[in-house]
């Protein structure tokens, strides 16, 4: 039975962003219960911002069907968002946007329908940038992606960093617990596909 397929994402373009440091952390609890992770960075996939008018002009962007096709590549997403204004960056929502919508050959989120999820956040506030998680759940959940349960906000992300490595033991052993839940989950499903074959 082949390994389960996660892709990770940070909604965050910084390049030391904190969100894509959880991320990392997140995806070691998904190797670990055997899964193939692919990281994704944002940033090589640029994107104008999403417009009908932009696509009856020019055609479907090129990078939208790049990201089209590795989304449908994998069983799952880890998907670490931070907070902006309460909500989701405009860089990780135009991205969805992008490649959930029809481009000639794919239906209206064919990327997403199906898939399953693992989301968590974090900020250097106290709430942890919590708020933008139903936002994304909500957004995730109308794609027909399964969300799991387990949502993780982790608070004043300064103070338990040194570098790339996390200090928190416990916050680690949480963000480990989401991608190995992940991984486990879809491991179910591969498993349940490979019987129907």
């Amino acid at each position: 039975m082949r390994k389960p397929r996660i892709l990770a994402v940070a909604g965050s373009l910084r390049r030391e962003s904190y969100n894509k440091r959880v991320l990392n952390v997140a995806i070691e609890g998904a190797v670990k219960a055997g899964a193939d992770v692919t990281l994704l960075d944002l940033n090589d996939y640029p994107l104008p911002l999403y417009s009908a008018d932009l696509v009856a002009e020019s055609g479907f962007p090129e990078n939208a069907t790049r990201l089209q096709q590795i989304l449908l590549e994998h069983d799952g997403l880890l998907i670490a968002s931070p907070e902006y204004n309460g909500s989701l960056p405009a860089a990780l929502k135009n991205t969805i946007d992008w490649t959930s919508r029809a481009n000639g050959e794919l239906k209206t989120g064919a990327c997403y329908k199906g898939k399953w999820a693992g989301i968590m956040t974090a900020s250097p506030g106290s709430f942890g940038g919590i708020r933008c998680l139903a936002h994304l759940r909500d957004v995730l959940s109308i794609l027909l992606v399964h969300v799991l349960p387990l949502e993780i906000a982790v608070a004043k992300v300064d103070t338990i960093f040194e570098g790339t490595q996390i200090k928190d033991e416990n916050m680690r052993y949480l963000l480990e617990m989401l991608g190995e839940t992940l991984a486990k989950t879809l491991k179910k499903h591969v498993a349940e596909e490979a019987s129907h074959a």
